[in-house]
């Protein structure tokens, strides 16, 4: 069986939440990047819509509720530390409800709202891209 990422370069997504000047990071525990700061974010289902996927996806890893989002930019992820490759759709909103929470501790250490101008570090490469797009 072959695996996107790692056997072909996979799809993935994110969505970058913001609040107040702020955005929503958490900590990454497995590869790619373990002990990086991310937005939430993951693997894009077959079938399934990338921006559904990004609102999918952070529901699951922040216990919010996501209404609206936008499109962000995409960000290539050739990650040799890991052997992986992932091509991102990244989306931002500030349509949400909710407070964030860890809901994945198996996954993620930690997960809170940062300061666009006093980012923790490391970022997450489709991090720092998001980040980028955002300025």
């Amino acid at each position: 069986m072959a695996f996107p990422g790692i056997d072909f370069p996979g799809l993935g997504c994110g969505l970058a939440i913001l609040r107040d000047g702020k955005i929503l990071l958490c900590r990454r525990l497995k590869a790619p990047e373990a002990g990086h700061w991310s937005i939430v974010g993951g693997k894009v289902d077959h079938m399934e819509r990338a921006e559904d996927a990004a609102r999918r996806e952070a529901e699951e890893e922040s216990g919010l509720s996501i209404h609206s989002t936008r499109f962000l930019c995409i960000s290539e992820q050739m990650i040799e530390a890991d052997r992986q490759h992932w091509i991102s759709l990244i989306y931002a909103t500030d349509d949400f409800s909710g407070e964030p929470r860890l809901t994945e501790p198996d996954k993620l250490s930690h997960i809170g709202w940062f300061d666009l101008s006093a980012l923790p570090q490391p970022l997450s490469r489709f991090a720092a891209d998001a980040v980028r797009a955002l300025g």
